[in-house]
């Protein structure tokens, strides 16, 4: 039986969860202040949406989102290129964790899946699947008088 009743399979832990933020927000820090000197990456608006730890802490994945830039692979190369840089730029503020996790960055599409899945959803293969009026009859035509 799991010590954390609570907790399901699979799905991170308070530590993982506290320790994901901190890195988050550190980060955050970093990029906005502009301490990376990489050409890929200047003036390069980047939204840090969730970081992922691992288990043991050791490891650490961000899901980035870079803001007006025509190229989103090459700032998430740019990214992971630079990650020891700011994993010694973060240390400081994790200096409380006994290890710190290694960064790997990716690239967050969310906001492209819910785009997607809109379109699709308001595509006319699947409106004629959906229900349309609640009041119309199966015909197509709405119930009840128009008189």
């Amino acid at each position: 039986m799991s010590r954390f009743k609570n907790q399901s399979a699979g799905e991170p832990s308070q530590r993982q969860l506290r320790v994901g933020e901190l890195v988050r927000h550190a980060l955050a820090d970093v990029l906005a202040r502009g301490e990376v000197s990489d050409p890929d990456l200047d003036g390069v608006i980047i939204t840090i949406a969730e970081v992922r730890v691992s288990a043991d802490l050791r490891h650490a994945t961000a899901l980035v989102a870079p803001l007006g830039h025509n190229d989103p692979a090459q700032v998430v190369t740019a990214l992971n290129r630079n990650s020891r840089f700011l994993r010694g730029k973060i240390a400081p503020a994790l200096r409380q964790m006994r290890n710190m996790p290694d960064l790997k960055f990716q690239l967050d599409t969310r906001f492209d899946d819910d785009t997607r899945i809109d379109t699709l959803l308001r595509s006319p293969d699947v409106a004629r699947d959906l229900p349309g009026d609640v009041d119309a009859e199966p015909d197509g035509e709405p119930s009840g008088d128009a008189d």
